[in-house]
């Protein structure tokens, strides 16, 4: 990782890199492209423009587009007026997207032209919106972007900035069923690259030279800290507008990518791409994944036909992404339980495992995983309590089970809470049970994580009839359908008699899930 002292903020970063790098492309989308100093003025632009419409520090400013240079020039210009950047899921459904809306008391919200039937059914539930700002040309009697901004000036605006100001609100399911806003400050972005720096580390050898793929999305943690990455080294950012295996392929060739991120479903279903026996893959040093578990006969195909450097990292939203990484050394090692591992600590950040007194374990022993990081997040959005719960002391509780080996590597085996790991999707069983309870012919639901080798889980839902009723598993697949995301929707149903339960009615998912995962681990 590159660290630059003059670049403590987002704000700080187009700055810096317009001055640095002035006439080096930094971000590439399609046949389009900005160098450094354009990033740097189009975000000044939209910065005054947003301060026109009476954004103020710490306002809220949504997003809800694919990726493309605009969401940049939106970051950056959200950054450099101290406000706070709420990037949306796009492949939420209307009603979750209210939700985000409304819980994060949007001023301003930037729309791509494929989400503005979606934002027409939803405009009038959300009353703090001062104005939509279409993103492409808009019969909707909005404001039209490209005509908005280029009105104001190129001058950054006179706004300080503290690294300790909100820069990202990033919303994630929460276990209630309800979506969490997790704060990020400015120095979750840059926190762990200063630890690095401090030691005369540069992780995995960023540099200017490099073409960086941006295929993960921006509104997920991993995709915008992956972005972040490239841009503070100066490198060239080829942004992907959503995940294609023939684009990823087409892209690595034509363009000549050295480094990309990725999660392992993407990776999978790359290399079952049928290019990808035609691909030439001699330009890539690095490809790091994370996010899901990997299969071990996955990673080892992907190694031998990528012919490069792997690394996996492990973190969460919460902790400003990853924390822990396996380097490649580690994975040519010879060694195959480590593999299996999510590896050591970043510098600067402590790891621990902690058992269910909170007392620290010893190696081999399971527990809770817990985090500590100089990047770990200010907290959740109007929800003190369960920051409380989450953030103890400086310590990320992670939810997840894991143990230490004797060599201080970290293996992450089980999940404490029920989150499903959906191709690189985060999936609370709640929020899906909340509505299939719905449906008429359910008396009782369990939804479960299953092995995929696709990927990592697959959803299932486990059901309880009521009496005398009937149903098939499509039906109630499509009864769901509209009102969650389809990532959320199961992909398959069991019909049974009943749940097994604690004597104190709690269902014990931990029996439901262990036919289906037993041998796959």
């Amino acid at each position: 990782m590159i660290y630059d002292n003059d670049i403590l903020t987002l704000a700080d970063l187009s700055l810096v890199q317009g001055k640095k790098f002035s006439n080096n492309r930094a971000l590439i989308f399609k046949d389009q492209s900005l160098t450094y100093s354009q990033l740097d003025l189009q975000s000044n632009r939209v910065a005054n423009g947003l301060l026109a419409e009476g954004i103020k520090a710490q306002s809220r400013v949504a997003l809800l587009a694919k990726d493309s240079l605009k969401s940049y020039e939106i970051l950056f210009a959200c950054a450099k007026i101290n406000a706070v950047l709420v990037p949306i899921n796009w492949r939420l459904v209307a009603a979750e997207v209210s939700y985000i809306l409304r819980d994060a008391d949007i001023e301003i919200l930037f729309v791509g032209a494929e989400f503005y039937p979606l934002v027409q059914l939803i405009r009038e539930e959300v009353k703090t919106i001062k104005a939509f700002i279409g993103l492409e040309n808009t019969d909707q009697n909005w404001i039209d972007y490209s005509s908005w901004y280029q009105q104001y000036s190129d001058v950054k605006p006179d706004i300080t900035v503290n690294p300790n100001d909100v820069a990202v609100q990033m919303y994630t399911s929460g276990t209630t069923g309800r979506p969490k806003g997790v704060q990020l400050g400015h120095y979750s972005f840059f926190a762990v690259a200063k630890e690095f720096a401090k030691r005369g580390e540069n992780w995995i050898n960023w540099s200017k030279n490099d073409k960086n793929l941006l295929i993960l999305p921006s509104f997920h943690i991993g995709g915008l800290w992956w972005a972040i990455r490239g841009l503070v080294a100066g490198a060239e950012n080829f942004i992907l507008e959503s995940f294609n295996a023939f684009e990823v392929l087409n892209a690595i060739e034509k363009h000549r990518i050295t480094k990309m991120c990725m999660v392992p479903a993407m990776i999978q279903i790359t290399l079952v791409e049928p290019e990808c026996k035609q691909t030439d893959f001699s330009s890539l040093g690095h490809i790091i994944y994370g996010g899901s578990p990997i299969a071990e006969s996955v990673l080892k195909e992907a190694m031998a036909i990528f012919s490069c450097d792997f690394g996996q990292i492990y973190g969460m939203t919460e902790t400003g992404n990853c924390a822990v990484y396996l380097p490649a050394d580690a994975h040519l090692s010879g060694r195959p339980k480590l593999l299996k591992s999510a590896g050591k600590a970043f510098p600067g950040v402590s790891l621990a495992v902690l058992g269910s007194e909170g007392q620290k374990l010893p190696p081999f022993e399971i527990g809770e995983v817990c985090i500590n990081s100089p990047a770990n997040m200010i907290g959740y959005w109007k929800l003190p309590e369960a920051t409380a719960k989450t953030l103890v002391d400086g310590w990320i509780h992670t939810g997840d089970a894991g143990y230490f080996d004797q060599e201080g590597y970290i293996y992450v085996c089980d999940r404490i809470k029920d989150m499903i790991c959906y191709g690189g999707e985060n999936v609370y069983p709640a929020e899906v049970e909340n509505i299939l309870y719905e449906h008429p012919a359910i008396a009782e639901v369990a939804v479960i994580g299953i092995p995929d080798k696709f990927l990592g889980e697959s959803i299932k839902a486990i059901v309880v009839l009521k009496a005398g009723e009937k149903t098939r598993t499509l039906d109630i697949i499509n009864f769901a359908r509209g009102k969650i995301a389809d990532f959320k929707l199961p992909t398959s149903v069991d019909f049974v008699e009943s749940l097994p339960r604690t004597p104190s009615g709690k269902v014990q998912k931990g029996k439901l899930r262990q036919k289906y995962w037993e041998g796959s681990r």
